[in-house]
């Protein structure tokens, strides 16, 4: 005659129940991350911290106004400090004109310093611009301090 089967305690049979409970939702929970992960919406949100941790549009901005500010610069220099200095410096010409010559044996070098004081001038004038608007209106404050 066979052995009749042993009843299971309550106390065992509301922890297999526990038990196939979390491993059914651990299942659900993993095939919600999978499909989640699968999705375009997450890449998009990935997307987005990453451009707000790395501060790109404050980047893209900068960028923008920089090219403007450098245009404007050139057309400073350009326009109104290239004359002056081509009426103060010697010779004929604005200061983009102005050059020098150095002689070695047969060989002569023409040297054409003032378009690379006009080059300079500019350079220093964007920077003095720009660290002047960045302190002047406290812009440095606004990055926070990573770590």
């Amino acid at each position: 005659m066979a052995k009749p089967k042993q009843q299971d305690s309550k106390e065992t049979r509301a922890a297999k129940s526990a038990a196939a409970k979390a491993a059914a939702t651990a299942r659900g929970n993993a095939l919600r991350e999978a499909a989640a992960n699968s999705r375009t919406g997450r890449h998009v949100g990935g997307f987005m911290d990453f451009v707000r941790e790395q501060g790109v549009v404050g980047l893209a901005v900068g960028l923008v106004l920089g090219t403007q500010v450098k245009s404007l610069v050139d057309q400073l220099v350009a326009s109104f400090i290239n004359p002056l200095l081509g009426l103060i410096l010697p010779g004929k010409g604005d200061l983009v004109q102005k050059t020098f010559s150095l002689s070695w044996g047969a060989k002569t070098a023409d040297f054409g310093y003032g378009a690379f004081l006009t080059v300079l001038i500019s350079f220093i004038t964007v920077a003095a611009v720009i660290y002047l608007v960045v302190k002047g209106l406290k812009l440095d404050k606004l990055d926070k301090k990573k770590g």
